[in-house]
C-alpha cells in the first residue's frame, strides 16, 4: 500500500501530509491516522485487485473509508477513479448482490447519504469482494474489483485510533 501513502501525500497540503501515521497493513487494506485542524482523523485505503476498461492509461485507483469524529462524521466511503468521471454520472458499487449508487465529482465518488455509507461499510465487513463500475469523461466504462480481505481489521484499527 505504499502507493496509497504516496497518493495521500501528493493530495494533501504541505505540513498536513507530514503528519500521516501508518497504523498498519491488514490483508489488502492499510490504515492511517492524521491530524486535521488539530483533530484526529483516520482513514483506510485499498487498491483494486483487478481494474478493467478499454483505456491506455489511468491514474491511481483507491477505495477509502474515513472517520472525522470532531465533525461527527464516520464511515465515509469514497472512491478515487484514476480519471475524471463523466459529468452527472453515477458509480455502481456492488457487494454480494446488493448495489449502491454513488454520485461523482471530478475523479471521486461518494454515497449520497450517511445511511448509505453505514450500510456499505457493514456490507464491506461481511463481504469478500466489492465491484465498482464507473464511466470516464471520455465515455470509457471501467470495472474495478476490490478484495475485502483485511477490511474488518483495518476498520477496527481506524475506529479505535479515532476513539470510536
Amino acid at each position: 500500500m505504499a502507493a496509497t501513502t504516496a497518493w495521500f501525500f501528493a493530495a494533501a497540503p504541505g505540513a498536513f501530509a507530514q503528519a500521516i501515521e501508518r497504523l498498519g497493513d491488514f490483508g489488502d487494506w492499510s490504515a492511517f491516522r492524521f491530524n486535521e485542524n488539530g483533530n484526529a482523523a483516520c482513514y483506510m485505503a485499498s487498491q483494486p485487485t483487478k481494474a478493467v476498461g478499454d483505456y491506455t492509461s489511468r491514474g491511481e485507483i483507491y477505495s477509502l473509508v474515513t472517520h472525522r469524529p470532531a465533525e461527527d462524521r464516520r464511515d465515509e466511503a469514497s472512491f478515487i477513479a484514476g480519471y475524471e468521471f463523466k459529468s452527472k454520472s453515477e458509480v455502481t458499487v456492488s457487494i454480494g448482490g446488493t448495489n449502491w449508487q454513488f454520485f461523482t465529482h471530478k475523479d471521486g465518488a461518494w454515497a449520497p447519504t450517511e445511511a448509505d455509507d453505514k450500510k456499505l461499510v457493514q456490507a464491506m465487513i461481511k463481504g469478500s469482494t466489492m465491484v465498482v463500475k464507473g464511466t470516464s469523461a471520455r465515455g470509457t466504462a471501467t470495472t474495478d474489483t476490490y478484495s475485502l480481505r483485511g477490511f474488518t481489521k483495518a476498520y477496527m484499527t481506524i475506529s479505535k485510533s479515532c476513539g470510536l
